[in-house]
């Protein structure tokens, strides 16, 4: 597919949801009431219902989508595309994932050129019949904010009715992940990664018959007794050389994955973004070199010096995602910090805590901070993990801090679910 750059012209009655969106989005900025991210998208929808659809057409749209990584792949898919000659990317880089956001970035943005948008994994299905995207990637789905979300195969479920009537949609889908392979199932051209899956517990039950997944540790495969199987891959990690990863490509390709972010699970973002790109026209091998001067995405991975400490910041919304990172902090002696609150944003329910292997903080100096770090203490202490509790998220780092000099360093992790990082990284 080639990338198009054009748009359409809007109407009279688009032009003044457009003007509208960017009033209400600036006076929000200018009055401290908001990001303007928001706001203004809701204000445009409601002078013009179909603005978004609008807006998006005459130019090649791309979605990513899934419970975890949404940010991060939506950042490096919008670097991978700048590398192209088709004009300036549009993208909701705040990631304000729902209609609203979608229409606030697109207005704010250039009338030309690509737009790469992060969509919340309900809304995606109404965007792919509204928009018709050039592509779609599909990271991963698992539970996330239990008090309002849908149970996870629902999900998946509308992904695959929706992926079935878009024709023109090629989808870069999550192989490892049985629930995104389930949902991307229909689709007319899909591109399977190996991505990984390092939580599994919301994949154990078959979507397509409701019976067991079993996962082979040995090949990565997975299959039920149904018949449904994990696919043949297109595109696949491998260890490079010196400790480097590689991806290999199923003709014959071995193009290096090489980031300015940590992480295995951010190196597998970058190859669903790099197979994304070359779908709409950027070859992978210059799609993952433009990926690789990305070093930090809103605030994730970014390390302020805090109380004179240098302290990585971390964003960790659910079990997948804590999973994750705490893979990404083991076997390291430096102090953690581990945040958590349940305002709207995170989800209240904060059950999901039980969920969590927080057992691998043991031996290491741990603070227990965010609104609900009374719970998130209890926690703690059944995972046998010593720990000191201080609400404040700035004045936890200021009690961990105290600890590299005991032990050596000069650093502290911050892990914290979606306020609790936002808390810290607005005062940093």
């Amino acid at each position: 597919m080639t990338i198009t750059s054009g748009a359409t012209r809007l109407g009279a009655r688009a032009r003044v949801a457009v003007g509208a969106t960017r009033a209400v989005n600036a006076v929000s900025r200018q009055l401290r009431l908001g990001s303007g991210t928001v706001i203004g998208g809701r204000a445009g929808l409601a002078l013009d219902p179909g603005l978004l659809g609008r807006l998006a057409a005459g130019r090649t749209v791309a979605m990513v989508s899934g419970t975890n990584g949404k940010t991060t792949t939506t950042r490096l898919l919008a670097a991978a595309l700048a590398a192209g000659d088709a004009g300036p990317v549009v993208t909701n880089s705040t990631g304000s994932n729902m209609p609203a956001g979608h229409v606030a970035a697109l207005a704010a943005g250039a009338r030309q050129g690509p737009a790469v948008l992060e969509v919340d994994e309900g809304y995606l299905p109404g965007l792919v019949r509204s928009v018709g995207p050039g592509a779609v990637v599909l990271l991963n789905l698992s539970r996330d904010q239990l008090d309002r979300t849908s149970e996870v195969r629902r999900v998946a479920g509308r992904w695959r009715a929706a992926l079935g009537d878009a024709p023109a949609t090629t989808v870069v889908a999550n192989a490892d992940d049985p629930l995104v392979a389930w949902g991307a199932g229909t689709a007319h051209r899909v591109v399977w990664v190996a991505a990984g899956l390092g939580w599994r517990l919301d994949a154990v039950g078959c979507p397509a018959c409701e019976g067991t997944i079993t996962f082979d540790d040995v090949d990565g495969g997975w299959s039920c007794s149904c018949g449904f199987a994990r696919p043949a891959v297109d595109v696949s990690l491998v260890a490079g050389a010196d400790g480097e990863v590689d991806s290999r490509w199923a003709d014959g390709r071995l193009l290096p994955v090489v980031l300015g972010i940590p992480g295995r699970f951010n190196r597998a973002n970058a190859v669903m973004a790099a197979a994304a790109a070359e779908a709409l026209g950027v070859p992978a091998g210059r799609a993952l070199l433009a990926m690789s001067t990305v070093d930090e995405v809103a605030g994730r991975f970014t390390t302020p010096v805090i109380h004179g400490v240098s302290t990585r910041l971390m964003l960790a919304k659910n079990p997948a995602g804590w999973v994750e990172l705490l893979g990404l902090v083991r076997g390291d002696g430096t102090p953690v910090v581990v945040g958590i609150n349940a305002r709207v944003a995170d989800g209240r329910d904060p059950s999901w805590l039980w969920d969590v292997p927080f057992e691998e903080l043991r031996g290491r100096p741990v603070v227990a901070t965010g609104e609900r770090c009374l719970d998130l203490s209890v926690r703690l202490r059944y995972a046998e993990v010593a720990h000191e509790t201080v609400r404040d998220p700035f004045d936890a780092v200021r009690c961990a801090a105290a600890a590299p000099a005991r032990h050596g360093g000069a650093a502290v992790e911050f892990i914290g679910n979606y306020t609790a990082f936002h808390d810290l990284l607005g005062r940093r």
